[in-house]
């Protein structure tokens, strides 16, 4: 039987977990699990869907078709349908008959958790509601929203602290009303101060609920875009500061610094910050560029896959 040093080893986080002070079970890990998982993430083929070249219903087919066994949705591809029951059961029935796992959906254009009034914002808890419903119908673990807010973009302290305050008691209420469905309501870094990844952080950690959670986005710490240039966030450093909360991550294959400057993501660089806080889940492809979008996506999947069995083997 191996001890646990040897076992650590074999799973490539030894470092890792030791450093961390972890107990055995947290890392445990055998060969046969990946230490990470791979998904697929609905927005990749956003040209496709708006294009009206792919339909919704067939998203899981097709993931299926190119190696996929997880899906990612975004709600814009079935807007009306969130309450529709025979339609989420053709899709579940779909995903189901592939194999594919339903991981989250991305909810957009509900309203804002910082909305201006609070009738504005009790209003956008409703409107989540539904979405919460058709994620634990579908078989999901959660629902990714905004942190989007009425509260004007600043650096001002006070304004970022007025902004959580808003934001987070929105997103209370959505998690206490999901925790009933044993959904998880994550907000992924997507502009604004949501691009602020100690902003972020400390938004989850004043909603104070376990449901609660980050997702977070290896690209999108682009915080400001105006005449001046772009306003951004180091991506490394925010999703090291996101990951203590984090039930989901999204990968983009570019990153930021603080200057406003985009390069490309260094994937083991990343993936090992990643890993270094436990996290063993879906790691979500993001990308797919117009008129090549499977063949982009099967681009950043083999670099991930890459990095994955490296650090495997490390």
């Amino acid at each position: 039987m191996q001890n646990r040093r040897n076992f650590l080893k074999t799973t490539g986080l030894a470092a890792a977990a030791l450093g961390l002070g972890l107990p055995e079970f947290a890392m445990a890990k055998t060969k046969a699990d990946p230490i990470f998982k791979i998904s697929l993430a609905q927005w990749s083929l956003n040209p496709l869907l708006f294009g009206g070249k792919m339909d919704n219903l067939d998203f899981a087919v097709e993931a299926k078709k190119h190696n996929f066994e997880a899906v990612e949705y975004v709600n814009q591809f079935f807007k009306d349908k969130a309450q529709d029951k025979a339609y989420l059961q053709e899709m579940k029935t779909r995903s189901d008959g592939e194999g594919v796992t339903n991981v989250l959906i991305m909810v957009d254009g509900e309203g804002q958790l910082g909305a201006a009034t609070p009738d504005e914002r009790r209003q956008t808890v409703e409107n989540h509601k539904k979405w919460v419903e058709a994620a634990k119908f579908l078989g999901c673990h959660a629902i990714r929203v905004n942190a989007y807010t009425a509260v004007p973009f600043s650096q001002d302290p006070k304004l970022e602290k007025e902004a959580i305050d808003v934001c987070s008691s929105t997103l209370r209420r959505i998690c206490e009303f999901a925790n009933d469905f044993e959904i998880n309501v994550i907000i992924e870094n997507h502009g604004g101060y949501s691009s602020n990844g100690k902003w972020l952080a400390e938004l989850i950690k004043q909603t104070a609920h376990p449901r609660a959670g980050t997702l977070p986005d290896f690209g999108n710490f682009a915080m400001k875009r105006d005449a001046n240039g772009i306003l951004s966030y180091d991506s490394y450093r925010g999703v090291d500061e996101l990951m203590p909360y984090a039930k989901g991550v999204s990968l983009k294959p570019t990153v930021w610094d603080d200057q406003g400057r985009e390069t490309g993501l260094d994937y083991e660089r990343m993936m090992k910050i990643v890993l270094a806080h436990n996290y063993h889940g879906y790691v979500g492809i993001e990308h797919g560029e117009r008129g090549r979008e499977w063949e982009t996506i099967e681009e950043v999947r083999v670099n991930l896959d890459q990095v994955r069995r490296t650090l495997e083997n490390a």
